[in-house]
């Protein structure tokens, strides 16, 4: 297997991993106001991903900087076309961070209600972009035949790719309540996990709808097998979640959020960025590849490095596993 393949592999599962725990960050972000009813209960839910939600945005760094080693091509086209939608997600992800800090520095009631405000649209922003961007990196954008994107902000904005925005943002959500569900114990669980069970069945709908869109636009028989592996986890998720066996319902969101991204890369293979205009013009594994020497490298790195940091995070999470009560949360 040539290494271009090996890294486009890699560089999906980066996504995906970075989708599967960031996306009950953003969930849990975005239902900060539904299910914290009062300060403590808002506390509460914070704490919950209060450990892990700076690490898990090392996924996000890893795999732009996978990109830009691997397929330097790739990320200068992708950077500088949608730069408007990722600076935005930048932003919301510094100011999320800031309020993730700052929340607790006083007490007053009007500071928290504020920077509550900002953990919601700092979750909300990156849950609807990155649908938005990888919509569009699948469905195809205007490249002109220097790799170089020709089109506006406002063409990002297509039929397609916010369905995918409406997508992502639908599993995060449900991501982050079924996680809630797992991860609290007395009332907030049994809030967090009615509140996935009503969620579930509108998120199907729209999942279903984009993942069809998808297989039906780029035919791939791998795709669509992955596809409907993802709606079936996405199913199984649904169903385990309404008889409260939360750790299950976690695992088949998870899987659901892992299958569909599988499903767009192997969709978009051997393309990294396919053009709209000409496929010629489109950027490939092959043409938006570093040097090989580069890609032995990087790969010899990544073999080293890599179970080490799984193996740090998977403890992280092992250490900070147990559920969390409101009446832990002090007054």
């Amino acid at each position: 297997m040539e290494l271009t393949t090996v890294w486009f592999g890699l560089i999906a599962v980066l996504w995906a991993g970075y989708f599967l725990l960031e996306g009950f960050d953003f969930g849990v972000g975005i239902l900060l106001p539904v299910l914290g009813r009062d300060d403590r209960e808002r506390r509460l839910l914070i704490n919950t991903i209060g450990p892990v939600w700076d690490g898990n945005e090392v996924w996000l760094i890893v795999a732009g900087g996978a990109t830009f080693a691997a397929f330097p091509e790739w990320y200068a086209t992708l950077f500088s076309g949608f730069y408007l939608p990722l600076l935005l997600i930048l932003v919301a992800l510094i100011i999320r961070g800031v309020a993730f800090e700052y929340r607790g520095k006083r007490g007053d009631l009007r500071w928290k209600r504020g920077w509550d405000a900002a953990i919601v649209a700092g979750s909300v922003v990156p849950a609807i972009l990155w649908g938005v961007a990888f919509g569009n990196i699948v469905r195809g954008v205007r490249l002109d035949a220097s790799h170089e994107y020709v089109g506006g902000f406002f063409e990002l904005l297509n039929p397609y790719a916010l369905l995918g925005g409406l997508t992502t943002l639908g599993l995060f959500v449900l991501h982050g309540a079924v996680f809630l569900a797992l991860k609290t114990d007395g009332p907030m669980r049994e809030r967090a996990g009615s509140l996935a069970a009503r969620l579930a069945v509108p998120v199907i709908v729209v999942a279903a709808g984009f993942l069809l869109w998808t297989v039906l636009a780029h035919p791939s028989l791998s795709g669509a097998i992955l596809a409907l592996a993802a709606a079936v986890a996405l199913v199984a998720g649904a169903l385990t979640i309404r008889v409260r066996r939360e750790g299950w319902a976690f695992v088949a969101t998870a899987l659901t959020i892992v299958l569909a991204v599988a499903a767009l890369f192997v969709t978009l293979f051997p393309d990294v960025m396919p053009s709209s205009i000409s496929t010629a013009n489109s950027l490939t594994t092959a043409n938006a590849a570093s040097t090989p020497y580069t890609l032995r490298v990087m790969t010899w790195v990544a073999v080293v490095f890599t179970p080490l940091v799984l193996a740090y995070q998977g403890w992280t999470y092992w250490v900070f596993r147990k559920r969390l009560t409101v009446e832990r949360i002090p007054v």
